[in-house]
C-alpha cells in the first residue's frame, strides 16, 4: 500500500439528455502504483475518456456529473475537493494526453505560450525562466530545433509533432500521474512507435505512473503491467498483461484479443463479436454483454455478475468464470 498513488472506489459519472440519464462510469474500482503503467481498454463508448476526465474534474457540467464514488490521489479524495483546489493539482501533479492534439492545442496561441502556461500557474516561474524550462520540454520529447519550434503556432506542425507538443505540456510540471487518452490514434505506425517509446522513456526517466487508454491491445501488450477491460460503463476484467494475453477469463476479452489480426492466422477472416454495444438509456438485464455472448446462460440474463477475485492480481465479472467455461482457451 505504501506505493499506492491512486485508487478509484465505485465511480459513477452520469450524464442527463433530453431522453434521460445514462451512466457513462458506472461503479469502476480500480488503482494504480507509483511508476506503474496500466492499460485501460475497450471499444468507443465504453466509458474510457469519460474515466479519464473524471480524475480530472474535467467532466462538462452539465450535462455530466459525478453522482458517486471516490478518488483518492495520494490518500485525498479529490471528487470532495473544492474546483480550485483541483485546478492545483491538475496539470501539476495529474497531467493529460488529449486525443486529438489539433484541437486540444489552441490554434492562436503558440507551443511555447501554452507550454509556459502550467509553469506560470503551478510553479510561479518569470517568463524567461518559464521558456527555458519549455524548450527543455520540447528537447526532452525529441521535438527537433526547440529554439525555433517554440514559436510555431499548432498548425506549422505535423501531427506527430503536436503528439509530442502535447506529451511536452503534461510533463511539464513532472506529474505523478500521467493520463494517455488514445494517445497514438490517428498516427502512422512509425509514429505511433515513437510516441509508445517516449512515453516507456518518460516512465523510465521520471517515474511516472500512466493510465494508458486505448482501444489496442497492441498498444498495451507494448507499455503496460496491467489491463483494465471495461464494457458498457463497467469493468469486466482486470490482469497482468501477460495472463489476460494468455488465457483470458471474459467473453469480451476473449473477442477483443480473437478480433486481432495474426501472421500465423489459418482463416481468412478475422473473428467479430457479433451485435453492438448497447444504448446506454436502455442497457440489457444481467450482465451487459449477455446479449452479444455466445455462452450466455440463464443466470446472465437474469442477475449481473459482480467483479470478483479470480487469481493473482485479477479480476473478472462472469458467472461462468470460476466453472472454467470462460477462461478456457
Amino acid at each position: 500500500m505504501t506505493d499506492r498513488l491512486l485508487t478509484v472506489n465505485d465511480l459513477k459519472t452520469y450524464f442527463r439528455t433530453s431522453e434521460g440519464v445514462f451512466p457513462a462510469v458506472d461503479g469502476v474500482s480500480f488503482h494504480l502504483d507509483k511508476g506503474e503503467t496500466v492499460g485501460l481498454v475497450g471499444e468507443s463508448g465504453c466509458g474510457k475518456s469519460v474515466t479519464a476526465l473524471s480524475l480530472l474534474g474535467l467532466v462538462p457540467d452539465p450535462p455530466g456529473r459525478i453522482v458517486g464514488g471516490e478518488i483518492l490521489f495520494q490518500g485525498q479524495d479529490l471528487v470532495a475537493l473544492p474546483a480550485d483546489e483541483r485546478r492545483k493539482i491538475r496539470g501539476n501533479k495529474i497531467s493529460m494526453i488529449f486525443q486529438e492534439p489539433m484541437t486540444s492545442l489552441n490554434p492562436v496561441y503558440t507551443v511555447g505560450m501554452q507550454l509556459m502556461e502550467p509553469l506560470r500557474f503551478h510553479r510561479g516561474l518569470a517568463k524567461p525562466e518559464a521558456r527555458a524550462r519549455a524548450i527543455e520540454a520540447l528537447k526532452q520529447v525529441g521535438i527537433p530545433a526547440p529554439e525555433r519550434r517554440i514559436d510555431d503556432y499548432p498548425h506549422q506542425l505535423s501531427g506527430g509533432m503536436r503528439q509530442r507538443v502535447m506529451i511536452a505540456m503534461a510533463l511539464t510540471c513532472q506529474p505523478q500521474l500521467l493520463v494517455a487518452d488514445e494517445p497514438t490514434t490517428a498516427l502512422d505506425v512509425t509514429i505511433q512507435a515513437q510516441i509508445l517509446e517516449l512515453l516507456k522513456s518518460i516512465k523510465t526517466t521520471l517515474g511516472t505512473a500512466i493510465l494508458l487508454i486505448t482501444h489496442d491491445l497492441g498498444v498495451v501488450a507494448e507499455t503496460a503491467q496491467r489491463v483494465i477491460v471495461m464494457y458498457a460503463g463497467k469493468i469486466v476484467e482486470e490482469a497482468p498483461v501477460r495472463d489476460i494475453f494468455k488465457s483470458p477469463f471474459h467473453p469480451y476479452t476473449q473477442g477483443l484479443l480473437a478480433s486481432i489480426p495474426r501472421i500465423d492466422a489459418t482463416v481468412d477472416r478475422l473473428s467479430t463479436i457479433e451485435g453492438v454495444v448497447p444504448n446506454p438509456l436502455h442497457y440489457p438485464a444481467g450482465c451487459r454483454f449477455q446479449p452479444r455472448c455466445p455462452r450466455a446462460a440463464a443466470q446472465c440474463v437474469a442477475q449481473e455478475p459482480p467483479l470478483v477475485a479470480a487469481g493473482p492480481g485479477r479480476r473478472v465479472a462472469c458467472w461462468l468464470a470460476d466453472k472454467g467455461v470462460a477462461g478456457d482457451e
